[in-house]
């Protein structure tokens, strides 16, 4: 599929760093990607969350051992 697109000048300098020794082309075919993929990830998890329910997390948290967290867990 071919696209005339026209990116606003101001979008000039955040491409040319960003884009590194990929093509223009390459990198706006990426960042249609990755959109899509968010938008689609987002999709997926709010289909999710009409699954479960509050009770059952709830439920889950109040079997959860009341133990400090692990050294490597820790922030």
């Amino acid at each position: 599929m071919n696209y005339a697109l026209r990116i606003p000048d101001y979008y000039k300098s955040d491409i040319e760093a960003l884009k590194g020794e990929v093509s223009m082309n390459q990198f706006i075919v990426n960042a249609i990607a990755e959109k899509i993929s968010s938008l689609k990830t987002v999709d997926y998890l709010e289909e999710r969350a009409k699954e479960g329910s509050k009770e059952h997390a709830l439920s889950m948290l109040k079997r959860a051992p009341n133990t400090e967290p692990a050294i490597e867990d820790k922030l």
